[in-house]
Formats: structure tokens, C-alpha cells, sequence
């Protein structure tokens, strides 16, 4: 999976549109995606927290301790960690102050 983490502060944006849809499709095209999504803005996000007594704290917006925001997912199907990085390197998101996290999707035998 390539977790697509947008920068918070006023750096360069990560990519133009037409940078995002030539990235995309070079993805489909490849027959490697498996599925992905932006993620609405994040003013519509909502924070839920539980606490020790099992009482829920539901706050408006994301908090997250950090300078960068999760933006969206592409979930791919490649043989190996070496491919994963290829691709998202080339991702418009690991610009501009932005990252992307390749992480192996987990497999429990199901």
C-alpha cells in the first residue's frame, strides 16, 4: 500500500492535477493497481479517541501529532519492496514536502 501523507505547511504542492493523472494511469496501465482513493478534505475529518475507562472522545478535525496529513491510497500489486519504492517514488505526493509510506497490506490466512 502507498499511504499518500500530504505536507501541512506552505511548501510546494506535491504534483499539479496533470501530474496526478498521468501518475494514475501509468499505475492502471501497468496492471498493478488494486484500488486507491483521495480522501475528502480534511476539514471533514473527525478524530475519535478512546479512553482507559472505555469513554470515546469525539473531536472535529484529525489532531494527528505530526506536520503531515494522510491524502489518499493506492493499494498495488507488485512482486517485491524494490518495485513498491519505484512507484512511489515517482508519485506526485513524495514532492512538494509530501510523502508516501510503502507499507505490505497484512495477510491473516483468511
Amino acid at each position: 500500500m502507498l499511504l499518500i501523507n500530504a505536507g501541512t505547511s506552505d511548501e510546494q504542492e506535491p504534483g499539479d492535477f496533470q501530474e496526478w493523472v498521468a501518475y494514475d494511469k501509468a499505475v492502471r496501465e501497468a496492471g498493478i493497481m488494486v484500488s486507491g482513493e483521495s480522501l475528502a478534505d480534511l476539514v471533514t475529518a473527525t478524530t475519535v479517541r478512546v479512553g482507559a475507562d472505555g469513554t470515546p472522545t469525539v473531536t472535529d478535525g484529525p489532531y494527528a501529532e505530526t506536520r503531515e496529513v494522510l491524502g489518499g491510497f493506492y493499494v498495488i500489486d507488485v512482486p517485491d519492496l524494490d518495485v513498491a519504492l519505484d512507484w512511489a517514488a515517482r508519485c506526485p505526493g513524495a514532492r512538494g514536502g509530501g510523502s508516501v509510506v510503502v507499507r505490505p497490506v497484512a495477510d491473516f490466512g483468511a
